[in-house]
């Protein structure tokens, strides 16, 4: 069982969309302190990588997928990152020495990451449309005998 280049396509639309969503929500609670339930935001990031396919049909190659259909989502994790101490002696958050603890989001590789997962998603986008050129123009020369 093979995907098509579609599915493929889809797939890693699909994933680098939620990505990008992980990313501003991260971006978003930057500056955050305290989340609903009183604990500090902990930055997060989408863990993804290939689908593999197992098909009954077809014997396992030394066990193990017989084919890739595209990227999928495996979950999202937190980051294990040092809060960033800001001394904020007035902040109702402030500790006993005067620091706020805000959370350790790196705006910039936050931003460079959403560009990246941008970039690919335009990949993605490009090939569909690469590969239904291709079929529209097979099916033209194939009308044409």
């Amino acid at each position: 069982m093979t995907a098509s280049v579609f599915e493929i396509s889809r797939s890693g639309m699909d994933v680098e969309w939620l990505r990008v969503t992980t990313i501003a929500q991260n971006v978003a609670n930057m500056n955050t302190t305290r989340t609903g339930n009183g604990l500090p935001y902990q930055p997060v990031r989408l863990v993804s990588g290939p689908k593999a396919v197992f098909s009954l049909e077809e014997p396992r190659r030394l066990g193990g997928p017989t084919g890739l259909s595209g990227v999928q989502v495996y979950g999202v994790e937190r980051l294990r990152v040092p809060p960033r101490m800001v001394h904020e002696p007035s902040h109702p958050h402030a500790d006993a020495n005067g620091f706020v603890a805000y959370p350790g989001v790196d705006h910039a590789g936050e931003m460079t990451l959403m560009v990246k997962s941008l970039r690919i998603y335009e990949a993605n986008v490009a090939m569909a449309n690469a590969a239904k050129q291709m079929y529209t123009k097979a099916l033209e020369i194939g009308s044409r005998g």
